[in-house]
C-alpha cells in the first residue's frame, strides 16, 4: 500500500502542477480542475499505451478502430486547454462535443441508433453535470439529442450499414462500458461533493474560531430585529450568557431611551439595503444578583446578500457591536475641558469688562484731582481742596477694596486662603455690621431690620471672615433695593449650625441667572439694567468663605420680588481650617495688578 502511494505521489503532483494558477487560490475550484484533468489525461495515456497490445492480439486494426484510438488524443487536448486557459466550462463543452462525435461516428458505422455505442449518448450530459453549470449541461444535452436525431434520420433512409450480427454482445459491451464510465463519473461527483462539504466545514470552523476570539460581537437579525445568531464574545460585553440574548433578549438589554435608534438602524438596513451605524447604551451584568451598569456600544449593521435575487424586499441584517465606553469617557473629558476653557475665556472677558471700569474710574479720579492740586497756576479754594482730597481718598479706598477682593478670590481659588478660627459671639458682629451700613442704607432710602434669636450660641470661626460675609451680603442687598424698600437680617440656631439670612425687597434675580451666581466677575442681568458699580466678586468671596468654614449657602430670588440669601455655618468649624502661605501669593498678585493698573492709567491718560 505504501509503495502504491509513493508511486502515485509524483503523478498527483504532476496533475496539481497542471491546474491553472488562478484556480489554485480556491480549494473547491482546484479540486474540480484536478477531477477534470486527471481521468482524461491518465485514461487516454493508458489507452494509448495499450494500443500495441491490442494489435498483438487482434492484428491489423480496421478504420473504425484506428479512429477510436486517434480520438483518445481529444481528452488530452481538452485537459491541456483547461490547464492553459483555466476556462472550466469551455473545457467541459469541448469534452462533451468530442465524446458526442466519437459516439456518433461509432454508432453510424455499426447500425445507427441500434448500435451498441448509442447508449453512450446518455453519458454525455452526465459527464457535463460535473461542471456544476446549467449552460454546459444544456449544451451537452443538445449535442446528445442532436446526435440521436441524426442517427434516427440516417437510419430511416438506409444511409448507414446494418448492425453487425453479433449485435447482442456489442450491445452488452456498450452498456457495460457506459455503466462503468458513468460509475466513474458518479465517483468523481461524490468526491467533489465530499470536498465541497469538507471545505464548507473548514470554512465554518475558521469563521467560528474568529467569532469566538474576536472582542467585537457579531449578530444576525431577522426582519423584525430579533437575534438569530450572536457570537460568544457577547458574554464578556453583556456580562451574561449568549443564549439569553437571542430572540429579543438583546433588545431587552438596550437602554430604554436608545431603543428607537437601535430598531431604526436595523429596519433601515433591512428595508433600504444600506449600511447603518448607531451608538447606544446597553445593560451589562445584572445576572445572579450582580449589580448592572450601562455601557456605550457602537453598532454597524448591513443587510445580508440577497440570495433570492428579489430586490426591494426586507432582508436579514448582520451587525457588529463594539464597546466604546473608553472613547465616550475621552469625549466627555474633551467636552468638559472645552467647556472649562470657554468658561475661563468668558471669565477673562468678564474680568476685563468689569476691571476696565472698576480700576479706570477711581484711577482717573485720583490722577485728575491730584493734578489739579499740584498745578501752581490754578488757585484752588480750601473747601475745594478739601473736597478733592476727600474724593482722592474715597477713590483710593475703592481701588483698595477692588484689589483686596481680587486677591481674596485668587487665594480661595488656589486654596491658599487662611482662616483663623476663634470663639466669638455672632450677635455683636451682626449688630456691628448693621451699624456700619446704617448710613449707606439711610442714603439709599432703605430700612434695615434685624431678627436675632436670643439663644444664638457662641461659634468657633474666623471673625474677620464672618464679618466680611455679612458686609458683602448686606451691601448687595442695599445696593439692589429701590428707595422705600427694606433689608431684613435674620439669625437663628439650626441644629449644629447657625443660619443667617439676608432678605431684601429689591429687583430680584432671574431664574436663568440663579445657577451662575457666585461665579467670579459674573453679574446678573438685573444688575446691568440698574447700572450699579461692582466687580461681581462679592458673592463669589462669600461662597468661598462659607466653604472654608464647612458651611453652605442657599439663594432664592424672583424678579421684582426680592432675594433671600441664607448662610449656614457650623458652630465649630475648627476641623475646616485650611493652612496657607498667603504672603507669596499676595506679592505675586499685587505685582500683576500693578502692571495692569499702569497699563490702564496710560490708556486713560
Amino acid at each position: 500500500m505504501t509503495g502504491t502511494v509513493s508511486f502515485l505521489t509524483p503523478l498527483w503532483q504532476y496533475v496539481d502542477a497542471l491546474v491553472y494558477p488562478a484556480a489554485r487560490q480556491d480549494a473547491l475550484t482546484a479540486a474540480r480542475h484536478r477531477a477534470f484533468i486527471a481521468p482524461r489525461l491518465i485514461g487516454s495515456l493508458v489507452a494509448l499505451a495499450s494500443f500495441p497490445v491490442f494489435i498483438a492480439f487482434r492484428g491489423v486494426p480496421n478504420a473504425l478502430e484506428l479512429g477510436v484510438f486517434a480520438w483518445l488524443v481529444a481528452p488530452i487536448l481538452t485537459a491541456y486547454f483547461l490547464s492553459r486557459t483555466g476556462r472550466y466550462e469551455a473545457a467541459h463543452v469541448l469534452s462533451s462535443l468530442a465524446l458526442t462525435g466519437l459516439v456518433t461516428a461509432v454508432a453510424l458505422y455499426n447500425g445507427g441508433i441500434a448500435s451498441f455505442a448509442a447508449i453512450w449518448l446518455v453519458v454525455v450530459p452526465l459527464e457535463a453535470s460535473l461542471s456544476a453549470s446549467r449552460r454546459v449541461v444544456a449544451l451537452a444535452s443538445i449535442f446528445a439529442l442532436s446526435a440521436a436525431g441524426l442517427m434516427v434520420i440516417v437510419g430511416a433512409y438506409d444511409l448507414i450499414p446494418p448492425a453487425a450480427s453479433s449485435n447482442g454482445a456489442l450491445a452488452a459491451l456498450g452498456v457495460v462500458s457506459a455503466a462503468l464510465y458513468a460509475t466513474g463519473l458518479a465517483l468523481g461527483a461524490e468526491q467533489l461533493a465530499r470536498t465541497s462539504v469538507w471545505l464548507r466545514y473548514a470554512e465554518e470552523d475558521r469563521y467560528r474560531l474568529l467569532a469566538r476570539n474576536m472582542t467585537d460581537v457579531i449578530t444576525r437579525h431577522d426582519r423584525n430585529g430579533a437575534v438569530l445568531f450572536i457570537s460568544p464574545a457577547a458574554e464578556s460585553l453583556f456580562g451574561t450568557a449568549a443564549g439569553v440574548l437571542t430572540g429579543h433578549g438583546l433588545f431587552d438589554h438596550v437602554h430604554v431611551a436608545d431603543r428607537p435608534a437601535f430598531l431604526t438602524a436595523l429596519a433601515d438596513a433591512s428595508a433600504h439595503g444600506e449600511d447603518r451605524s448607531v451608538e447606544f447604551r446597553i445593560r451589562r451584568g445584572g445576572e445572579g444578583g450582580e449589580i448592572s451598569r450601562f455601557v456605550w456600544v457602537e453598532m454597524r449593521c448591513r443587510p445580508l446578500d440577497d440570495s433570492t435575487g428579489v430586490l426591494g424586499t426586507e432582508r436579514e441584517v448582520v451587525a457588529v457591536l463594539r464597546d466604546i465606553s473608553e472613547r465616550k469617557l475621552h469625549e466627555e473629558a474633551m467636552e468638559a475641558a472645552r467647556a472649562e476653557q470657554e468658561r475661563a475665556n468668558l471669565s477673562k472677558s468678564r474680568f476685563l469688562a468689569t476691571m476696565s471700569h472698576e480700576l479706570r474710574t477711581p484711577l482717573n479720579a485720583i490722577i485728575g484731582f491730584s493734578e489739579m492740586l499740584t498745578r501752581e497756576d490754578l488757585v484752588v479754594q480750601p473747601e475745594r481742596r478739601h473736597e478733592y482730597a476727600r474724593l482722592i481718598n474715597e477713590s483710593g479706598h475703592h481701588l483698595l477694596s477692588v484689589v483686596n477682593g481680587i486677591l481674596d478670590m485668587s487665594k480661595m481659588e488656589t486654596g491658599n486662603f487662611e482662616i483663623t478660627p476663634e470663639p466669638f459671639a455672632p450677635s455683636p458682629v451682626l449688630t456691628g455690621c448693621c451699624d456700619l451700613l446704617a448710613l449707606k442704607a439711610r442714603d439709599a432710602g432703605v430700612e434695615i431690620r434685624t431678627k436675632l434669636a436670643a439663644d444664638l450660641p457662641e461659634i468657633v470661626g474666623d471673625r474677620r471672615a464672618f464679618n466680611q460675609i455679612l458686609i458683602n451680603l448686606m451691601s448687595n442687598a442695599i445696593k439692589f433695593t429701590p428707595r422705600g424698600g427694606s433689608v431684613t437680617i435674620t439669625a437663628r440656631r439650626d441644629g449644629a449650625a447657625i443660619a443667617v439670612s439676608v432678605e431684601d425687597t429689591g429687583v430680584g434675580i432671574g431664574e436663568d441667572d440663579l445657577p451662575r451666581l457666585g461665579e467670579a466677575f459674573f453679574q446678573a442681568r438685573g444688575t446691568y439694567d440698574r447700572r450699579h458699580d461692582g466687580t461681581g466678586l462679592g458673592l463669589s468671596i462669600v461662597k468661598g468663605l462659607v466653604k472654608l468654614h464647612g458651611g453652605d449657602i442657599d439663594i432664592r430670588s424672583r424678579l421684582g420680588e426680592g432675594t433671600r440669601v441664607t448662610v449656614r455655618l457650623p458652630i465649630d468649624c475648627e476641623g475646616h481650617k485650611a493652612p496657607a502661605d498667603p504672603i507669596r501669593l499676595v506679592t505675586e498678585r499685587a505685582g500683576d495688578l500693578a502692571v495692569v493698573a499702569k497699563v490702564l492709567v496710560k490708556k486713560s491718560a
